[in-house]
Order: C-alpha cells, then sequence, then structure tokens
C-alpha cells in the first residue's frame, strides 16, 4: 500500500476567505516503509502572508517572491499524489485548501478525496486518547519521537515527524531507515529520493520523583496504619539482606 503523508503551509486559516497554500511537504511511505522519496515545494501565493501566521511557519512575503505559482507546480503534485492514501493531522484544513487552490485553477481537477484515500490522524488520535491533549507536539511527547527541530512550523518537517509518529500510534515500529533507489538528493522544489537514517526515536520511560510533600503524606498514612493495626504495618519494618 502506497500511502503520503502530507502538510500544508499557508496566509492564513480559511480559504473561503482567499487564504492561500504556500509551501507543500510529502513523504513517500510504502507498506509502512519510508522510502525516502518526498515531494516539497514553495509557493507564491499572489497575496500577502498574515503577520499571525509568519509567526507560526517563520515564512515571509520576500521569501516567495520569486517561488512558482500553484498553477505551476499543480500537475507535478498531483502526480505524486494520486492513486494514494493520504495520511494528515486535521485532514479537513489541508484537504480545503487543496481543493480551493485546484479550484482557481478553473479547470475540470476533481476533488482531492475524489483521487486518494484520506486518514486523518487527530481523528485517529483523539479515538485512541480521548480526552487529552492531540496536537502533533502532544503526540510527540506522547510516542517519544523527538520534535526539538520543530521551533517553527514547516510542511516537509512536520510531515516528516507525523510519518513517525503515524507509523508508532499504529505498529509500535520504533527505527526507520530511509534508501532511495538511485541515491540522489534534491532540495526545494519537487520530488526527489533521499538516504538518511532516523535514529531510535524510543526514549527511556521518564522517571517522576516523589516530592518531598508527597512523601510526608505517605509516612503519614503509614503511621496511622501501623497505629491502626496495633505495629503491624509491614511497610514499617526494616528490610533485611540475607548475603
Amino acid at each position: 500500500m502506497r500511502q503520503i503523508v502530507l502538510d500544508t503551509e499557508t496566509t492564513g486559516l480559511d480559504p473561503g476567505q482567499g487564504h492561500r497554500i504556500i509551501e507543500i511537504g510529502c513523504v513517500e511511505l510504502v507498506d509502512r516503509k519510508l522510502t525516502g522519496r518526498h515531494y516539497h515545494q514553495y509557493i507564491n501565493p499572489e497575496r500577502e502572508v498574515e503577520a499571525g501566521a509568519i509567526e507560526v511557519h517563520g515564512i515571509t512575503n520576500d521569501m516567495l517572491k520569486d517561488k512558482p505559482l500553484f498553477a505551476q507546480i499543480a500537475d507535478d503534485f498531483l502526480d505524486f499524489i494520486r492513486g494514494a492514501e493520504l495520511v494528515i493531522h486535521n485532514a479537513p484544513f489541508d484537504i480545503g485548501f487543496l481543493d480551493a487552490e485546484f479550484k482557481y485553477l478553473a479547470r475540470n481537477t476533481p476533488k482531492i478525496a475524489s483521487i486518494c484515500g484520506v486518514v486523518d490522524t487527530l481523528v485517529m488520535a483523539r479515538q485512541k486518547h480521548p480526552g487529552q491533549r492531540n496536537s502533533l507536539d502532544a503526540l510527540c511527547s506522547r510516542y517519544y519521537v523527538d520534535n526539538s527541530q520543530r521551533d517553527l512550523h514547516g510542511a516537509l518537517l512536520d510531515a516528516e515527524i507525523l510519518a513517525d509518529v503515524y507509523l508508532l500510534m499504529t505498529g509500535g515500529q520504533t527505527a526507520l531507515s530511509l534508501a532511495a533507489d538511485d541515491g540522489s538528493q534534491q532540495g526545494e522544489g519537487g520530488v526527489a529520493g533521499e538516504h538518511r537514517q532516523i535514529t531510535s526515536i524510543q526514549k527511556r520511560p521518564r522517571v517522576i520523583m516523589a516530592s518531598s510533600d508527597e512523601l510526608a503524606s505517605h509516612q503519614k498514612q503509614l503511621a496511622e496504619i501501623d497505629k491502626s493495626s496495633g505495629g503491624n504495618c509491614v511497610w514499617q519494618r526494616p528490610v533485611s539482606v540475607e548475603n
């Protein structure tokens, strides 16, 4: 099975108000293994990026001036995702923006959900961890995925992190190797094969020590048990060590 883990960055929060996509990042999984192929593209949105959005992803208007328009990258992007199952955190947000972008092209392009299956990892996480925080950062903490480089949001970085979280959340894999078929590498601006090694993302369990107040409360409870049992509280007895 071929899956594409996808994320986008945008000029704002609502495509209905004319906000546009400025970055797309995708990583490929085949049979639950990272292949090393990815799609990454910055896009000129033909409008200003809101200040609040820049605070989130750090992508400024000046950075996008020389980038291609969505119309120029649309076919390559469609070729990369077509027929795959998309894995997205909060899928309605990204799918809504992608559908809006294709609608701007005024051509007979089908909606994304009609050419790709869609898995929403936010819905999956809420079902698996009800009543808990299920943001991508919260899931990284829960599954011990290293997100220390995520000072700002970035579509490709977030897609890579989400791929690790998704594999752990659905199957428990903790160490993955990425190997390109041809060993080639490519940076921004399209599909590429890359070779890298993901070190183990499973950390040692955190050890949480009792506070002084908790220890005092514990000793008080043991004293009450010892008194009510006539001095037979086994937890108050010294431990003997035999050689």
